[in-house]
């Protein structure tokens, strides 16, 4: 279960850092993991496109371009930092 101090990757803004904490359960559960959206992994908000729509986010030493309803499956936890 995701904890209190978790939200959803795509709450985040540009520039910032988290670590990733669970998925939903669904479908893309799979999908994401493929992807290096692996729970304990670092990931750094890059860019968010004007209308909101993709995200760029830098993960596993590599960028990446997730649409904002597959980084609503992702919960993370916010870098202090």
């Amino acid at each position: 279960m995701v904890d209190e101090k978790a939200m959803r990757l795509s709450q985040l803004p540009a520039g910032t850092k988290a670590v990733i904490k669970d998925h939903e359960d669904n479908d893309l559960r799979l999908t994401l993991m493929e992807m290096g959206c692996v729970p304990g992994e670092p990931v750094w908000v890059e860019m968010i496109a004007p209308m909101g729509d993709p995200l760029a986010i830098n993960i596993a030493g590599y960028y990446l371009s997730i649409r904002k309803k597959e980084a609503d499956n992702i919960w993370v936890i916010r870098d202090p930092s």
